[in-house]
């Protein structure tokens, strides 16, 4: 992901450790400016916690590149129970300043979930600006994992950059061709679908420019 605050591309753990402390800033400048990569940033999390939050059910979640845990902070004011894993030490410090009672894991989730994890179900999954690390077969294969361990009637929720159409990807790259990250594998809804639509239901909702959020459960159509 393209720091724009900093003007750096920070691909590693210990790039993301060192954008730790202005990540959130970094953020809030490209979404009150409608860029790429974070426009409609809020509007994505607000979406994220009424779909949630409409569930009166006080739920577990497990968070998945939970990064800064903004949007697991506002989970946690509201009595969910926080699970939380990233790659970035220093990320997962200040989400653990905000959670203190939170479960906090550094862990590469491309690798899937620590074993620590396996035994758990969960209400709901969470990722958001997380999944473009991962391959579209890394994604699939990891969603297929999740979708597994949700407790019946939970829901996997992706928040990221992506589109609905290869042609739409295109033409935000040609708009943003000078900060484009040409390193990150962003969500194209068309090329993923066809490998879950036949077994899970999946929705997808336009956040902005580059924004989406899909949302999979595990009730056949």
């Amino acid at each position: 992901m393209y720091n724009y605050y900093k003007g750096e591309k920070m691909l590693d753990d210990k790039g993301f450790d060192l954008w730790a402390d202005t990540y959130d800033e970094s953020v809030d400048i490209s979404d009150k400016n409608n860029i790429y990569p974070f426009a409609g940033y809020e509007k994505l999390i607000n979406v994220v916690l009424k779909i949630i939050l409409n569930n009166s059910k006080k739920s577990t979640v497990l968070d998945i590149g939970i990064g800064t845990g903004v949007l697991s902070y506002e989970l946690n004011k509201n009595d969910y129970k926080i699970t939380g894993i990233d790659f970035s030490e220093e990320m997962i410090k200040v989400s653990k300043e905000k959670m203190p009672l939170a479960k906090m894991l550094q862990y590469d989730f491309s690798k899937g979930l620590p074993d620590e994890l396996n035994c758990e179900k969960y209400d709901y999954f969470i990722s958001t600006y997380a999944f473009h690390h991962l391959d579209d077969n890394e994604k699939i294969i990891l969603i297929k994992k999740l979708l597994e361990k949700l407790i019946k009637n939970g829901l996997l929720i992706i928040g990221d950059v992506g589109f609905h159409t290869r042609n739409q990807l295109n033409e935000c790259k040609l708009l943003n061709k000078d900060g484009w990250d040409n390193d990150e594998f962003y969500i194209v809804y068309d090329e993923i679908k066809d490998n879950l639509e036949s077994i899970y239901k999946i929705e997808f909702i336009k956040i902005s420019i580059c924004a989406v959020i899909i949302t999979i459960s595990m009730n056949e159509k």
